[in-house]
């Protein structure tokens, strides 16, 4: 079975090599990876470094200009053959070895969707922001209402779900917010989700963090959009 896996990145020039070179470590067994990187036009040498280590990855994006982490996504999931995709951020703040996790729950499971949340007793997390948790609390205890789910971890990064069910042409959020667009669609039309536990070392804001709190309003909307309308 293919994965692909979804690498967006705008100035992650100190952990995107490392990053790709630990998702090219994993041993995937009866998988493989289709890892596609999509350069979201950075300023810093992220785009330079990528190209000069081409063994590590199956595709390479370059886009014109910056469209944002979602529009980045959606370009991948132009390009992607995987059976499954999974989304996996450039930075070091979730660890590529969680995947074995995922994978089982897939060959366990057959699932429609696979979130790796923070909140399942994981070997480890560390201690990061605390209105970042209560949102990330907050949106989904909204989501789980509205769509008669018992997710712990909407916002994760990793999200991997069957490629067939979405149309990135249909996709409209080239933000933030994507995340709950795509996974809002994909439960509304599916019945086999699943969670698994993994780590997480979240990075501050001076290490490079880049979700804000305000990011929060959007995520919102989208949940009650594609619930109510």
């Amino acid at each position: 079975m293919k994965i692909s896996v979804i690498v967006p990145v705008f100035n992650e020039e100190k952990t995107i090599i490392q990053l790709l070179r630990k998702v090219k470590n994993q041993n995937t067994e009866n998988y493989s990876l289709e890892v596609i990187v999509v350069n979201d036009c950075s300023t810093d040498q992220s785009g330079e470094l990528v190209e000069n280590n081409k063994e590590l990855y199956s595709l390479y994006i370059e886009l014109p200009k910056n469209i944002g982490k979602g529009g980045a996504v959606r370009e991948a999931l132009v390009s992607a053959t995987g059976e499954y995709v999974l989304f996996q951020d450039a930075d070091l703040e979730y660890n590529p070895e969680d995947y074995k996790n995922i994978f089982a729950a897939i060959k366990e499971y057959n699932p429609d969707v696979v979130i790796g949340s923070r909140f399942l007793s994981p070997k480890y997390t560390r201690v990061h922001y605390y209105f970042h948790k209560v949102g990330n609390k907050l949106i989904t205890f909204l989501f789980n209402v509205l769509y008669n789910t018992t997710f712990t971890d909407i916002y994760s990064c990793y999200l991997c779900f069957r490629r067939e069910l979405i149309d990135p042409k249909k996709l409209k959020s080239n933000g933030w917010d994507q995340q709950a667009e795509i996974l809002a669609s994909v439960v509304k039309k599916t019945n086999v989700h699943y969670e698994v536990p993994i780590s997480y070392s979240g990075r501050t804001f001076d290490e490079g963090k880049k979700i804000k709190g305000r990011h929060i309003f959007k995520v919102i909307i989208m949940i009650l959009k594609k619930r109510l309308f």
